[in-house]
């Protein structure tokens, strides 16, 4: 099994305000949806409250909640520990957010896809670990257009 966590982080690691995603990048969407696709994604309650369509198509969808046992077409846990011991030996897992779901999984990950924002957003409230003991394996890096008001880049790590 490989566990893989994916993200949008801005160059402070801040990743939301107020449970939303801070950036609308359509480039990164159609990387996350490339990378996720046929796989395994665990996010936590509130990420899966803030997806506009409930759970995303052509994936197992896991959900981490201590309060709900059963979401539309999610499979519940109430830790990360039991949703990773429900996996398959040769499963690729996304985790796919939030924060604190993010702060549980980096000490297991085998992998960080990252796109990095060349922007510090103002009022952020929610951050992403550390990372700087991470090796950047791979960097795709891409300017400003009419869809993309940033510069940013995406980067895997390894440990």
């Amino acid at each position: 099994m490989r566990i893989n966590i994916i993200a949008a982080v801005a160059r402070n690691r801040a990743i939301g305000r107020g449970n939303k995603l801070i950036y609308w990048l359509p480039n990164d969407l159609k990387r996350f949806k490339a990378l996720t696709t046929g796989h395994t994604i665990i996010m936590g309650r509130n990420t899966f409250l803030s997806l506009p369509n409930g759970a995303l198509p052509n994936r197992r969808n896991v959900v981490l909640t201590k309060t709900a046992t059963e979401l539309p077409g999610c499979e519940c846990f109430d830790s990360l520990e039991k949703a990773i011991r429900h996996c398959d030996d040769n499963e690729d897992i996304y985790i796919i957010g939030g924060a604190s779901v993010y702060s549980q999984a980096i000490a297991i990950a085998d992998r960080l896809c990252l796109t990095e924002i060349d922007d510090i957003p103002e009022n952020a409230d929610t951050f992403f670990p550390e990372y700087s003991n991470w090796k950047e394996e791979h960097r795709e890096e891409h300017g400003t257009d009419e869809k993309h008001a940033y510069r940013y880049a995406f980067v895997d790590y390894v440990k």
